[in-house]
This record gives structure tokens, sequence and C-alpha cells, in this order.
């Protein structure tokens, strides 16, 4: 008898688990989700660049998908960790504030990868009188890279990054032409020291960009900067603004990704030699896309499945390649950003 009522109590406790549906609950899944993003870099068309894209993953997985661009980071993590969005498209530092700030809420679905890597590093770049004062050498047609032995200056050829003027990244890359026939300079690198940039003008991208501002910063302090008071900066919202800032001479200055020069190439074909970078970061690990908690597993599997594949195909690679330069897509844990935790807590970044 008593086992019969444990049977019939089990059974109870099965029907409202399943009327209440649960992360592994497929039953409760939408039949429209909304995909974020931040306006990192093209603010100006990411909401028209991100269409293909959110068609292609509807088309797979037989329901909508609607992309949307939020203001800033932090409104794409409170959207995400209150459930106004399903998907969001986070930058390191974006994913672990949302992370930490809604812990049950927010599942962690992949990372990117970028020319074949699983990380990427910022730059710092200046104006051509400005290297020239702070690298021993005369500016090159080079790249900065971390290697085992510390950071090197390196052909373009030899780097994983797409570099400014030239078709592609490691092995032979081609000097670039835009569909005009206007040559696209190569970019130009040295060797500088951040030590000597005390007094300058410095363009940051957002306060949250990992290789834009928080991991620029850092270093500073790990020299012993006092950054209020030994720099000059502005925080720009994008690593366009930054590129452009030093373009013009507006900023001596800036940070960003590598190679953001790139971005602005089009317009500004001259870009890689009058903004020449002198120095970069450590290795951050890359973007990353994170999903509502209470989206299945199959769901959120489906929903990899169906970026993998699109990846997969010429126009999934063009389309992710116009957005956010991915080239495939990788399972993560959310350990491996402990060290921008790290980061994050140095620079009090933490809400």
């Amino acid at each position: 008898m008593r086992l019969r009522k444990l049977l019939v109590l089990f059974a109870v406790l099965a029907m409202i688990a399943a009327a209440c549906g649960g992360d592994d609950d497929a039953s409760a899944d939408p039949d429209k989700i909304t995909f974020g993003f931040i306006p990192s870099e093209r603010a100006e068309t990411l909401q028209d660049d991100i269409q293909p894209i959110m068609a292609a993953l509807g088309e797979a997985m037989g329901i909508e998908v609607e992309g949307i661009v939020t203001a800033d980071y932090n409104g794409l993590v409170v959207a995400l960790g209150t459930g106004q969005v399903d998907v969001g498209a986070f930058g390191p530092v974006g994913y672990v504030q949302a992370k930490d700030q809604y812990e049950d809420d927010i599942d962690l679905l992949l990372k990117s990868v970028r020319f074949g890597a699983p990380s990427y590093h910022g730059q710092w770049f200046a104006t051509p009188e400005v290297a020239a004062t702070l690298c021993d050498d005369a500016p090159t047609e080079a790249a900065l890279d971390n290697t085992d032995d510390g950071v090197a200056l390196m052909d373009v050829t030899e780097v994983l990054a797409t570099q400014v003027g030239k078709t592609s990244g490691s092995g032979n890359a081609e000097a670039e032409v835009l569909d005009d026939g206007t040559a696209v300079d190569p970019g130009l690198a040295c060797m500088g020291s951040l030590e000597d940039i005390k007094g300058y003008k410095v363009a940051f991208g957002s306060a949250t960009s990992t290789s834009a501002s928080v991991y620029p910063r850092l270093q500073l302090l790990d020299l012993g900067f006092d950054i209020e008071a030994d720099i000059d900066y502005s925080y720009l919202g994008s690593h366009d603004d930054a590129v452009l800032a030093v373009y013009t001479g507006d900023f001596d200055i800036g940070a960003s990704f590598d190679d953001a020069r790139r971005n602005v190439r089009t317009e500004n074909p001259d870009v890689g030699s009058k903004v020449v970078v002198f120095n970069i970061t450590d290795e951050i690990p890359n973007d990353v896309l994170a999903v509502r908690a209470t989206l299945s597993d199959e769901f959120q599997q489906r929903l990899y499945d169906a970026i993998e594949s699109y990846l997969a195909t010429d126009e999934g690679k063009a389309a992710f390649d116009e957005v956010y330069e991915w080239s495939a897509i990788a399972t993560a844990e959310d350990s491996e950003f402990d060290i921008v935790r790290d980061a994050v807590d140095k620079l009090g970044l933490t809400e």
C-alpha cells in the first residue's frame, strides 16, 4: 500500500512539473525569439546587416527570429536578464556583467571563433607624429601579435587577424583594392611603450568594451598610471569612432580590437598609414552568445545547430563576417571568463 501511494505521489509531481515547464521542457519553448545585439561597431548599418542571419535562423528553426540593436552593453544586459530578449550577442565584459547580475537567468550558449582562434587582443594606435615619439624604430608594414616570448612585430602573413590593406590574415595575404580601383594603404606598426603616453589625448571605445577600454586601461593600471590624472581620455562609444578620432587628429592615441582600421577603410583607404599600431593587450576570450536560461536544453541545441549550419555556408560566412567577423563557433564554459572577471573587478566595473 505504501509503495502504491509513493508511485501515485511521484506521478502527481511529474504532472505538476510538466504543467509548469522547466529548462528541459521543450513544450514551453517560444515560437518567436528576439535576438539582441550591441552597436560596438558599424552601428549605423548593424540593424540591416543582421537581417539575413535572422531570416536564415528563423527558416532553419521554423520560428520567427527578430533582431534588435540595443543602445549599449548595459541595455542588452538588462534586456536578457529580465527576459525582454531571448538571445544576446556579448563581448566578454558584457557577458560577465550579465551573468554576474542575473546568474540564474542566463546560460552561455557558445563562443565565437574568429580567424581560426578562440581569442583576440586589443590594439593601441596613434597618429604618425605621436607614434614617432613612442617607438624606437620607424613604423613599417607589419603587425603586432602575442607570442610565447611576448609581444612581437611580425609580417602580416604570420598573424591570424586580417590587417588593413590586406585581403586575408595568415597565409598569402594580398594587397587590397576597393571596387572602384582604389588601393588600400597597408597597415603600419611599430613597437612602442605605453609608459610614454602620459599627457596625450586618448580615445577609448565604450567604457565596457573589453578590447577598446577594459584591457587597455588595465594595462595602464598595472604600469602604475593614475588614469584620471595621467591621460586626457574620452569614451567614444565604438571601435570605429576611436579609429576615426585618431585618423582625423582629434585624438593622439586610441584603442580598439585588432584590426579595427579595416572597418573604415572604404571611406578612408589611407587609414593604415595615418593610424599606426604601437602596442597590444593580452589575449582576450572571444565574444559569445548567451540565452535565457528558461529555454530548454533541446531548444538551445537547436539554436546552436542552426547557427553552426548557417556558418558552414558561403552565405552564412559572409553574413557573420559582415556583422562580427565570426568564422565558426564552439562550446564554452563560464569559467573561461574568470580572467575577464578579474579585470572587471580591478577596474570597478561590477554592478
